[in-house]
């Protein structure tokens, strides 16, 4: 049984792997053309920084989370935007979806609902708070570079192949141990027993995938994509993970902004909205 768990694992990875690293060539062009530019009209966006900041961290982009977090602790752009890019970014989803053949309106539903929860959260938090974001302090600013060469994965190098390439095979190796520990349960539990414990209490399922996707790396989609793809994760709970897991944005703000009180309600804002969205969307029975 072991062996079979590993071989089946082992032959769906390779299925995966150009799909993957096709995918991902072609969002390092677009980051490439494109990064900055993104950076520059979150900046410019002003009151509407919440529309233009969900519509842009929909995007998987190496580092987007990172500089909306240094723009927050400089204080350029509000509480809302900063939320608002945090709760639409996609990480992982977009390729895993895309490789695994998902239907197009399916991730077109997901990312538009992610879009959609990140732009309402975000003009609701500045409509609340918007007198007090407005003290102009400066903070020490952390280079995306630098952020990306913790994770290693080499963004603004010259040949963009590499950094597809890294990445490919950063997130095969964890869809290889996520696939493996997922195959491994249904073996031994059976799958109809724990989709049960997943997806046949919302409220609990919610709050496990909210939590799992406080993890500041990219494990934290694929773990969440990989059991709604097998069926055994609701559409509601997915999407109060995916809407929690902000990358590593989460993880450079508590570096760059010196209040941890406020980090800490930033964390369990994100983490509250996140919960809340999915149960909502479990309650209203949405399907994808």
């Amino acid at each position: 049984m072991f062996l079979d768990v590993i071989a089946d694992t082992l032959i769906d990875a390779l299925k995966l792997l150009p799909f993957l690293f096709v995918t991902y060539l072609v969002m390092e062009y677009i980051e490439h053309k494109a990064g900055d530019k993104a950076e520059e009209m979150v900046q410019k966006a002003g009151r509407f920084g919440p529309f233009i900041g969900s519509i842009l961290g929909v995007v998987p982009q190496c580092g987007f989370s990172a500089a909306a977090s240094n723009l927050y602790a400089g204080r350029i752009i509000t509480l809302g935007t900063l939320l608002s890019i945090y709760l639409s970014t996609s990480d992982e989803m977009l390729p895993i979806f895309i490789s695994e053949q998902v239907p197009i309106l399916t991730i077109l539903r997901i990312l538009g609902i992610k879009v959609l929860i990140g732009m309402a959260a975000g003009f609701a938090i500045d409509l609340v708070i918007r007198k007090k974001h407005n003290d102009g302090s400066e903070h020490e600013h952390l280079k995306i570079e630098e952020m990306c060469d913790h994770q290693h994965c080499h963004c603004g190098e010259g040949k963009i192949w590499k950094s597809a390439l890294s990445h490919t095979l950063q997130i095969i190796f964890f869809i290889i141990v996520v696939s493996f520990v997922l195959n491994l349960l249904i073996e031994v539990i059976g799958e109809d027993s724990l989709s049960a414990v997943l997806s046949g209490r919302p409220v609990i399922g919610c709050m496990l995938a909210g939590i799992i996707g406080l993890i500041p790396n990219c494990a934290a989609s694929v773990v969440l994509t990989q059991l709604y793809l097998e069926g055994m994760l609701s559409a509601g709970s997915m999407i109060a993970g995916l809407l929690v897991g902000a990358g590593v944005g989460l993880l450079v703000l508590f570096r760059v902004n010196e209040n941890l009180k406020e980090n800490l309600k930033i964390t369990v804002l994100l983490y509250g909205i996140g919960v809340v969205s999915g149960i909502l969307i479990e309650t209203a029975g949405l399907v994808f």
